[in-house]
């Protein structure tokens, strides 16, 4: 499995929200390419980037930002907030990103899901972001009554093959994983699945590679990475034992 680095970016800053909560927000570095180019120099190959301003708008708010991390560093991004249209979609590939992430737009607009698959194919990941086990949008401010599984295996119909998801209960309070909930959702899709939410040590890692899945194929990491629960290393480390 391979360790994604998370990157989100408010108010042109790069942050770290608790449970998904904007006015729970921690500054980590002024300058997101100066955090970019701290996880570079560290190791790391691919950034999971989310423009928070753009997931609470509805439309990429950090464009410009998200271009100077493609074009100053190299690493492959996959970017996702506020991606709703055909145009932010087009734009933030022009921005320099390999892939796309889809939330809201996927569980709301299935003709812009459709053609983001027809024009993008596999450059199209859908976040499947959870609260209480039923999938929340705009955001991660609205929570309705479709489950984790259901979304997976319903989207896996339509030709999606690259999937997020996202424990939001336990998104930054590094209070550790379920990971049976997480087997239950890689059951339920093809393709892969990067994992995001609770983790807090390199045995949270350690437990998540012991399960062996064969769809679940990297770990997004955030707060305990800037926090320095676990080196960049130490914890890719993990994810190959």
């Amino acid at each position: 499995m391979i360790l994604h680095p998370a990157l989100d970016i408010l108010d042109g800053h790069a942050v770290r929200l608790v449970q998904g909560h904007f006015d729970q927000a921690t500054e980590y570095a002024a300058d997101p390419l100066e955090a970019a180019h701290t996880w570079q120099a560290a190791g790391a190959v691919r950034l999971h980037v989310v423009d928070l301003d753009g997931a609470r708008a509805g439309a990429p708010a950090n464009l410009a930002t998200v271009a100077r991390i493609a074009s100053e560093t190299g690493l492959e991004l996959q970017l996702g907030g506020g991606l709703r249209s055909e145009a932010s979609i087009a734009a933030a590939i022009d921005a320099g990103v390999a892939r796309v992430v889809l939330g809201t737009a996927a569980f709301t607009d299935g003709a812009l899901l459709d053609s983001a698959l027809a024009a993008h194919g596999e450059r199209v990941v859908v976040s499947i972001d959870v609260r209480g086990g039923m999938v929340s949008t705009a955001g991660w401010t609205q929570t309705g009554t479709l489950r984790a599984v259901d979304a997976a295996a319903a989207l896996a119909e339509r030709g999606v093959r690259r999937f997020v998801y996202t424990d939001v209960d336990r998104d930054g309070m590094l209070g550790g994983i379920d990971t049976a909930a997480v087997a239950r959702v890689a059951d339920a899709l093809e393709g892969e699945l990067l994992y995001s939410g609770g983790i807090g040590s390199v045995e949270d890692l350690a437990a998540l590679a012991a399960l062996r899945h064969p769809r679940l194929a990297g770990v997004i990491v955030g707060k305990a990475l800037y926090e320095r629960r676990f080196t960049l290393a130490q914890a890719q480390a993990a994810l190959c034992t």
